[in-house]
C-alpha cells in the first residue's frame, strides 16, 4: 500500500472514530495532495493557482460533508480522486471551458451525474454557509454555487468585484476552519 494511501486512510478512519486531531491532520495532508493535483491539471488547460485553491476548498467541503459515506474496508485515495475529478470537471463546465481542455483520462466522467448525491451535498453546503456572515455567504453562493462570474456577483450584490473576491476568499477560509473543527 502506498505511503500516502496508508497515511490518509489511517487518519480518516481515526477521525471517523472521533479523533478531531487526526481529522485536522487528514484535512491538512489531503489539502496538500489536492493542491498538487489541481495545479497539475489546471496548468495543462492554461489556468492558475487561484482556481486550484478554490477547487481545493470546494473539494475539502464535499469530503467533509460526505465522509460518512466512505467505506472503511476500501482504499481512500480512489474515493478522494473520484470526488476531486468531479469537482474539476464541474469547475471547467462552470467556467465555460470547452471539453477539449479536459485531460483525456477525465473525459469519460463528463456525462456522469447523481441527483441524489447532489441534493444531499447541496443541503450540507447550505448548512455550512448558514454559519457565515451574510456578505461572505452571499458571495460564495453567487460565485461557487450558482456559478456567477465575479462581475455578475458584484453587480447583483452592489459590491465591488474586489470585495466579492475578498469575501469569497475569507468565506472559504472560514468554511475550511469550520470543517476542520476550528472556531472562527
Amino acid at each position: 500500500m502506498p505511503r500516502a494511501e496508508e497515511e490518509l486512510r489511517g487518519l480518516l478512519i481515526a477521525s471517523l472514530e472521533g479523533s478531531a486531531a487526526d481529522y485536522r491532520r487528514f484535512l491538512k495532508r489531503l489539502g496538500a495532495h489536492l493542491r498538487a493535483y489541481y495545479k497539475g491539471k489546471l496548468v495543462r488547460s492554461g489556468r492558475g493557482d487561484t482556481e486550484a485553491e478554490d477547487l481545493v476548498q470546494e473539494t475539502l467541503m464535499v469530503i467533509h460533508t460526505r465522509r460518512h459515506t466512505y467505506d472503511v474496508t476500501q482504499p481512500v485515495t480512489p474515493w478522494i480522486h473520484a470526488i476531486a475529478r468531479y469537482k474539476l470537471i464541474d469547475h471547467l463546465r462552470r467556467t465555460r471551458s470547452s471539453t477539449a481542455d479536459v485531460p483525456v483520462e477525465d473525459a469519460g466522467v463528463l456525462v456522469a451525474h447523481d441527483d441524489h448525491v447532489a441534493a444531499e451535498s447541496s443541503h450540507d453546503v447550505e448548512r455550512l454557509l448558514a454559519q457565515l456572515p451574510a456578505k461572505m455567504r452571499n458571495a460564495i453562493r453567487s460565485t461557487k454555487v450558482e456559478g456567477l462570474s465575479t462581475a455578475e456577483a458584484a453587480e447583483r450584490s452592489g459590491m465591488t468585484e474586489t470585495a466579492i473576491k475578498v469575501s469569497v476568499h475569507r468565506g472559504l477560509k472560514a468554511l475550511a476552519n469550520l470543517v476542520g473543527g476550528k472556531t472562527r
